[in-house]
């Protein structure tokens, strides 16, 4: 009889942890960053799915298959907006053919709404490069705008996920208690950085420079999305004469023959930083992609 019990229970807790999978929400990341995030919100509550990695370059990625059944099973759909997606992720909503995780609706979160956005154009004309309308869209790596995003985040969740808004209100809380805690830490770490003159592959770091107060004076790209020719990087090095840099920046996925061209020329430091999660050893998540940054900043040469 004791056997037979136990049968049955071994029995009914394998039938359980299959429906126990599948009344998991399913996130759909356009990018690492917002996958770490909602696993940090969603807990075990949540399966989170990043769409594109930290080696791949988020404004041009390819409408795959699986990414089309990945996005076909979401709940939520959570990317960073202001454009960034623009080239692919209508294509995945169009091919899904679902209407729940469209834009608009609750089962879709742009990052870019909930935060201060920067370098909103004065004009909007293609000779200026790729050029966002609503501002850059790289908004993941000033921490507060996480913090920002966050909050939203939970909302969601709990308003797809009502059984759970408990769960999802209880994470928020003790992600963002030891969110706030590493910020300050970064930010104490990072006081020698301000006004640190830098050189950038792309508009990658706008919001971090913006963060940390270090000082953007050069670009290897002329206009945004738009690879640099020799001139117009003898014409940057001559400009360099004037307003030298302490580093080159580029992010993993970025070419480096221009920025270290630049770096053979000038003496000047060409760092790669991990951008998102999964950038390097170190960024396993969001606390590791700011450790991992802040590390790799503070750690260069020739910071004072």
């Amino acid at each position: 009889m004791k056997w037979l019990l136990s049968s049955i229970v071994a029995l009914e807790l394998l039938t359980m942890a299959p429906a126990y999978a599948e009344d998991q929400l399913n996130v759909f990341a356009c990018e690492p960053e917002w996958a770490s995030l909602a696993r940090e919100i969603g807990g075990d509550k949540v399966e989170a799915f990043a769409a594109t990695t930290a080696r791949q370059d988020p404004h041009h990625i390819r409408a795959k298959p699986s990414l089309i059944a990945a996005i076909r099973r979401a709940d939520l759909v959570v990317c960073s907006g202001a454009g960034l997606e623009i080239g692919w992720l209508p294509v995945l909503q169009q091919k899904a053919g679902t209407s729940n995780t469209q834009r608009g609706s609750e089962g879709y979160l742009a990052a870019a709404n909930y935060v201060p956005m920067l370098e909103r154009p004065t004009r909007l004309d293609r000779a200026d490069g790729d050029v966002h309308p609503e501002g850059n869209p790289h908004v993941q790596l000033n921490p507060h705008n996480i913090a920002l995003v966050a909050t939203e985040l939970s909302n969601r969740l709990a308003t797809l996920d009502a059984a759970n808004a408990s769960v999802y209100q209880s994470n928020y809380e003790n992600f963002i208690e030891r969110w706030q805690e590493a910020m300050v830490r970064w930010e104490n770490e990072a006081t020698d950085l301000k006004d640190v003159p830098v050189v950038v592959h792309h508009k990658s770091f706008t919001y971090l420079l913006d963060w940390l107060h270090m000082e953007e004076v050069g670009s290897l790209e002329p206009k945004p999305g738009i690879p640099p020719t020799s001139a117009y990087l003898e014409e940057l090095l001559r400009s360099l004469r004037d307003q030298s840099a302490r580093f080159i920046l580029r992010t993993p996925y970025e070419p480096d023959d221009a920025s270290e061209w630049l770096s053979e020329k000038t003496g000047t430091p060409a760092i790669v930083l991990p951008f998102t999660v999964g950038g390097d050893d170190q960024s396993v998540d969001l606390f590791g992609l700011f450790d991992s940054t802040i590390a790799t900043l503070t750690g260069a040469p020739n910071v004072e």
